[in-house]
C-alpha cells in the first residue's frame, strides 16, 4: 500500500447534487461530508464514546485500521491544496491533531497528523495561526522526542516550514531555546541514524535555526563543551554528553554518498559554526574532532570534489558545497598550524591543486556566451543566472583567501616540490596570480621571491605577465 494514496473522487453517491455544489471545499471536488467523518473517526480514536474496561489495552493501541489509514492518508494529501487546508483549519483540525498526538501511541496516526500539519503550515496564514497556538507548539516538539524515523521526519519538515516563515521564525526558535531537551535529541539522531531523509531534513532544521539565531547556536556549541569529570563511566553511556561538531560530522558522513544536498547542508553547518570564536574552537580545541573534521574535508576536496576529469561546469553543481568546505578548511589551517595533520608540505600541495583547479574552472563558468541564444532567454532565467554568479563569487572569494594563506607559509622546500610534481607549474601559478591580483599583491610578491630562488626562469615569465609585480619585487 502506498504510504500516501490518491485523494477520493468526487462523492456519485444520491445526494449527487449537493456533492456538486455546497458540499464541495471550495473550489475543489473535494467532499465536506465525507471530511467531516473522517475527522470524526479521528476524535473517536482519542475519546471513543465506549472506552474499553482497560485502559492499558487502549494506550497499548499501536496499529491503525487500514480503512482508517487509507482515508486519513487521503486528508493528508488533500492538505497540499489551500481551499482544503482553510477549511481544516477552519473546522478546528488541528485541535483534533493535537489532541492525536497527545494521547495516541500509533506512529502511523501520529506520522500523518503531523504530516497534514506540515502540509497546513505551507500556507503563511494557517503557518501563522499554528504557530501562535502555544499548546499545540509544544505537543509538536514534543514529537521530537519521538522514536519512530518517519514521525521524525515529518515534524522536521513542520519545523522547517515555519522558520523559513520571517512572521513566526522568532516564535520557534525561542521555544526550541525553551526546551534544552531538544539539543539532545537533535545531535542523537545526527549521530546515531542511518536514514538520510531523515538526517537530511533534521540537518536542514539545524542549519536554518543557526542561520537565524547566533544565540541559539552558542548555547548548542557550549553545550557539550564542559563534561562533569566526576562521572562514572557506566553513567556515561546511559547520559551520553553530545558535542554538536562530532554529530555533525557523523550526520556528513552518512548522507555523503547518498544525498549530495544533504552533505551541502552539513557543510554549510561547520561554515556557520567558524563564523564565531567559540564555533572554531569547538572545531579545534579537541584534537580528535580536529583531526576528523580536517581528514573529511581534505578528502572531499582533494579526491572527490572538481577532480582533474571532470568536466569545468561541474562547479556549478557544486559550488555551495565548495565554499563551505574550503570556508571551515581555510578556519581550521588557520587556527591550527601546529597540528601534526597540518604540517607544512603534507597538504599544502593538494589543497593549492583543488583551489587553483576551482578558479580555473570558475573563470571557465563565468565566460559569457556571446550571440548566443540562451543569452537571450526570459526574465526568470536571468534572475537565475544572477544568483548563480554571486554564488560562484563567494567561492572565488573564498579560495583566494584561502590560497592567499597557504602561499603565505609556502617553503623553498616545498615550492621545489610542487614545480617537479606540477602543482605549481606556470600555467597553474599564472592562474593564481591572476585571481590574487592585486588584492592580495604581497603575498604575491613574497612568494616569487622564493620562486626565484627555486626557479629563476619562471620567475621571470610569471614577471613578465604581471608587470604590477615588478615594481614590488
Amino acid at each position: 500500500m502506498d504510504r500516501n494514496p490518491s485523494p477520493p473522487p468526487p462523492s456519485r453517491d444520491e445526494d449527487g447534487d449537493e456533492a456538486a455544489g455546497g458540499d464541495c471545499i471550495g473550489s475543489t471536488v473535494y467532499s465536506k461530508h465525507w471530511l467531516f467523518g473522517v475527522l470524526s473517526g479521528l476524535i473517536q480514536i482519542v475519546n471513543p464514546e465506549n472506552p474499553k474496561s482497560s485502559s492499558d489495552d487502549e494506550e497499548q493501541q499501536t496499529e491503525l485500521d487500514e480503512e482508517m489509514e487509507n482515508e486519513i492518508c487521503r486528508v493528508w494529501d488533500m492538505s497540499m491544496d489551500e481551499d482544503v487546508a482553510l477549511f481544516l483549519q477552519e473546522f478546528n483540525a488541528p485541535d483534533i491533531f493535537m489532541g492525536v498526538l497527545a494521547k495516541s501511541k500509533c506512529p502511523r496516526l501520529r506520522e500523518i497528523c503531523v504530516g497534514i500539519l506540515g502540509n497546513m503550515a505551507c500556507f503563511q496564514e494557517i503557518c501563522v495561526s499554528i504557530s501562535s497556538d502555544k499548546n499545540l507548539g509544544q505537543v509538536l516538539l514534543h514529537c521530537l522526542y519521538d522514536s519512530d524515523p518517519p514521525t521524525l521526519l515529518e515534524t522536521s519538515r513542520l519545523l522547517l516550514t515555519c522558520l523559513s516563515q520571517t512572521e513566526v521564525a522568532s516564535v520557534w526558535v525561542e521555544r526550541i531555546r525553551e526546551q534544552p531537551a531538544i539539543y539532545d535529541s537533535i545531535c542523537f539522531i545526527m549521530s546515531s541514524s542511518t536514514n538520510v531523509d531523515l538526517l537530511v531534513k533534521v540537518g536542514e532544521v539545524v542549519d536554518k535555526l543557526f542561520d537565524l539565531d547566533e544565540k541559539l547556536m552558542l548555547e548548542w556549541v557550549r553545550n557539550g563543551a564542559v563534561q562533569p569529570l566526576d562521572q562514572p563511566q557506566e553513567d556515561s553511556e546511559e547520559q551520553p554528553v553530545f558535542r554538536i561538531v562530532p554529530c555533525v560530522l557523523e550526520a556528513a558522513k552518512q548522507v555523503r554518498s547518498e544525498n549530495p544536498e544533504g552533505l551541502d547542508v552539513y557543510m554549510h553547518i561547520l561554515q556557520l559554526l567558524t563564523t564565531v570564536d567559540d564555533g572554531i574552537q569547538a572545531i579545534v580545541q579537541c584534537p580528535d574532532t580536529g583531526k576528523d573534521t580536517w581528514n573529511l574535508l581534505f578528502d572531499l576536496v582533494c579526491h572527490e570534489f572538481c577532480q582533474s576529469d571532470d568536466p569545468p561546469i561541474i562547479l556549478q553543481e557544486q559550488k555551495t558545497v565548495l565554499a563551505s568546505v574550503f570556508s571551515v578548511l581555510s578556519a581550521i589551517y588557520a587556527s591550527q598550524s601546529e597540528q601534526e595533520y597540518l604540517k607544512i608540505g603534507k597538504v599544502d600541495l593538494p589543497l593549492i591543486d583543488s583551489l587553483i583547479r576551482v578558479l580555473q574552472n570558475l573563470e571557465h563558468c563565468q565566460k559569457k556566451p556571446e550571440n548566443s541564444a540562451e543569452s537571450n532567454t526570459e526574465e526568470t532565467k536571468k534572475s537565475d543566472l544572477t544568483q548563480d554568479d554571486f554564488h560562484l563569487k563567494i567561492l572565488k572569494d573564498i579560495s583566494c583567501e584561502f590560497l592567499s594563506n597557504i602561499f603565505q607559509v609556502l617553503t623553498k622546500e616545498t615550492v621545489a616540490q610542487g614545480l617537479k610534481e606540477g602543482q605549481l607549474s606556470k600555467q597553474k601559478c599564472s592562474c593564481a596570480f591572476a585571481n590574487l591580483l592585486p588584492f592580495y599583491s604581497p603575498v604575491v610578491a613574497d612568494f616569487l621571491k622564493i620562486l626565484q630562488e627555486v626557479d629563476e626562469a619562471l620567475a621571470g615569465n610569471l614577471e613578465e605577465s604581471f608587470p604590477s609585480l615588478k615594481v614590488q619585487t
